[in-house]
This record gives structure tokens, sequence and C-alpha cells, in this order.
């Protein structure tokens, strides 16, 4: 019978606990890689661009929708296991929602986001039990894992459907699910403990729909949400035409855009890392999603400038978004709802302010109001960065 080694086992164990980044690299490309093919999508089906951009919308309404139910699954089942089967439910939706005529695209776009849902709540839960001396650092690595699968699908969406079609651009993102599902599959086998019901301190727990410390990390997370998708939907629009941008160089300043925030990502959690007060990390990761509204507004021929800098503070705030909420949920049920509720929430606002921004734009004639507006909600974001910044419950 073979003996293995104490270095040896702890270094299985260290794979096995890295697995939740590679979870991470599967909870975007099958959303990312529709924008570029949208418009192939539309003529197929013969869709119009409102129902694109209903689709567009789609999951993060499944989010929405989802992401409060997942700490009952989680509970029922585990949170390793209940990964593992939406894993299974997502390489399955992915595969068949190209092939099913336009009926199977919206249910299967609609289950696709439900099952990304429940890794979006759970895998920063897993995260934060598994890495929890190391949770800002660690949510850094996560959230660049899911930028990086999320620019590899919208990088290679429009070759794949070049050589073949935009259906199998779509399906082969299910099969990179299955080969994740695999890679998780070991976590799966072992007796997973359940988790107490009490918090950290031994308190008896309190819904966090009625805390208002969670209102605060909702509205913080909602926020960053909200300013996030309007840059990834409207940037180029709002460059072409404030600043006389080419339709070829907004390309390349979303793809800046994208890199900065993953360099943003990586460099936050040097600043978050205090047990009980995270604003400076808050207010840091907030600051240059403001400035850069502001730049678009005031200065829109340094577009670049403001895509670098609104990349910095997008990936930064994702990273500080979700550190706070591991780092304010106390045990790992309270994680779970907190994250569920601020997910909820913050999708919600998310698939909302695209739709807002359009609508003001059209309405005024120009982007003025809408920059004016959404600068606002960035400023408001800062604002309450400072305030949860400091974890002032009893402890």
């Amino acid at each position: 019978m073979a003996v293995v080694s104490e270095p040896m086992a702890r270094e299985r164990s260290a794979l096995i606990t890295a697995t939740a980044f590679v979870v991470a690299l599967s909870l975007r490309p099958a959303l990312t890689a529709v924008g570029p093919v949208l418009p192939r999508i539309g003529l197929d089906l013969h869709l119009g661009e409102a129902a694109q951009g209903l689709l567009g919308t789609l999951p993060l309404l499944a989010f929405a929708v989802a992401s409060p139910l997942v700490h009952l699954a989680s509970r029922r089942f585990g949170m390793e296991r209940a990964v593992f089967v939406s894993l299974l439910v997502l390489a399955a939706s992915s595969a068949l929602r190209p092939y099913t005529g336009q009926a199977g695209l919206w249910i299967g776009t609609a289950v696709v986001g439900g099952a990304i849902a429940v890794g979006n709540v759970l895998v920063p839960v897993i995260i934060k039990r598994d890495y929890a001396a190391h949770v800002s650092r660690a949510t850094g690595i996560y959230t660049a894992f899911i930028t990086g699968g999320a620019a590899i699908a919208s990088i290679l969406a429009v070759p794949i459907a070049d050589a073949v079609d935009w259906r199998l651009s779509l399906a082969v993102w299910g099969g990179l699910a299955v080969l994740v599902a695999v890679i998780w599959l070991p976590r799966t086998l072992s007796p997973e403990p359940m988790p107490s019901a009490t918090t950290d301190d031994g308190a008896p727990p309190v819904s966090v729909w009625r805390q208002p410390m969670a209102w605060l990390v909702t509205g913080f997370m909602g926020l960053q949400s909200t300013s996030f998708y309007l840059f990834v939907n409207w940037l180029p629009t709002i460059e072409i035409a404030t600043g006389g941008v080419s339709e070829r160089s907004t390309g390349v300043h979303l793809f800046v855009f994208q890199v900065f925030g993953l360099i943003g990502g990586l460099s936050i959690p040097l600043l978050l890392k205090h047990p009980t007060n995270q604003r400076a990390g808050l207010m840091t990761a907030s600051a240059p999603i403001l400035l850069a509204l502001l730049g678009l507004l005031l200065a829109p021929h340094l577009a670049i400038v403001w895509a670098v800098v609104g990349g910095l503070g997008q990936g930064a705030g994702l990273v500080a978004a979700l550190s706070l909420i591991s780092l304010r949920g106390r045990g790992h049920h309270e994680t779970t709802q907190l994250s569920g509720m601020a997910q909820a929430v913050g999708y919600t606002l998310a698939a909302a302010g695209p739709v807002v921004a359009g609508y003001l734009t059209q309405v005024t004639g120009g982007w003025t109001t809408t920059l004016t507006v959404f600068a606002t909600l960035a400023a408001v974001q800062v604002t309450l960065g400072f305030v949860v910044g400091r974890d002032s419950r009893p402890v």
C-alpha cells in the first residue's frame, strides 16, 4: 500500500483548494461570448435591437432572481456539491441553447444565468473559508480569473463564428464548464462540514435583510455593478458621440479597460488587509470610477485616459465589493446570505443601469445628463466606501 508523505498530502490539498480559482474561469464566457456575435444571432433568428438588448440583460436578471435562493441549496447539499451541479447545468444549457431555436435560446440563456449565480454567490464564500488569512488577496486572484475568462471568450467569439458559425461560438463554452466540473469533482467526494447556523461570535442569526450593515454592503456592490455595466455597454458609444473616437479605436479602448481592470483587481488587496477598517481600500477603488465619468463628461477627447482610469477603478471595485461581503459576513451561513442579497440587488441595478442610461440619452439628445447622473452615483459609492469601510458592529 502506497504511503503518501505529509508534504505531498499538503501539496495535493493546496491544489484542490486552488480549484476555486479555476471555477472562476467558467463564470463569464457563456455571457461575454454573446455580445460580439449578437448581430449575427439577431439576423439569423429575426431578433430586433430591443430583443437583442433584452437577451444581453437576461442573465443579469437571472442573477438577481437566483442569488437570494442559493443559500438554500448550499445548506441542503453543501457548497461544494451545489457548485458541482451548477457547473453541469451550465455546461448543458450553454451547449444546447444555440441549437434549440429561438425559445431554446431564451430559456437556455436564463438557465445559464441561474447556474452562474450559484458560483457567483458560493465561490467567494468558499474562498473566505479556505483562505481565511488572505481573503482580499485570494479574492483579487479570483476576480482576475473571472476577468481573464471573460476576455478570452470575447476575443474568440468572432473567430469561431467566422470559422464555423455563431452557434458553435456559444456552445463551445459548455465544454469548458465540463472540464472545470471534472477538476472540481474531488472536492465533492469528501464529507463537507455543514455550516453552523450561528455567527462566528456565537450570536444567534439575524436575517441579513434586517441588518443595516448588510444594506450598506449591498449598496456598495450595487453601485459598483451599475457603473461597470454602463462602461461595458456604452463606453464605445459615448466615445464616438462625445470624443469623436473611431469605431476601431473604441474596441481597443474597451480591451484596455478590461486589461487595467485586471491590474486594479490584483493591486487593491494591499489596501484591504486591515481586519476591521477597509476605508482606504474602498475609497481608493471607488474614486477612479468617479474620475473617469467626470473625465468623459468634461474632457472626452482624452477617452483612452478615462478607459485606463475607469478600468483600474472597476477591477478594484469588484474585488473591494466581494472582499467586503466576505469580511462583513459573520460565519459561512451569514456570508452566503449576504452574498446572495448583495448580488441580487446589485445585478438588478446593473440590469437597469444601461437601460436608464439609454433612456436618458434618448430623451435629452446627448450624454451630458446621463454622465452627470452616473457620476453622482459614483460619488455616492465613494461615500458608502467611507461609511461601510469600518466595521462598527460590536465584537
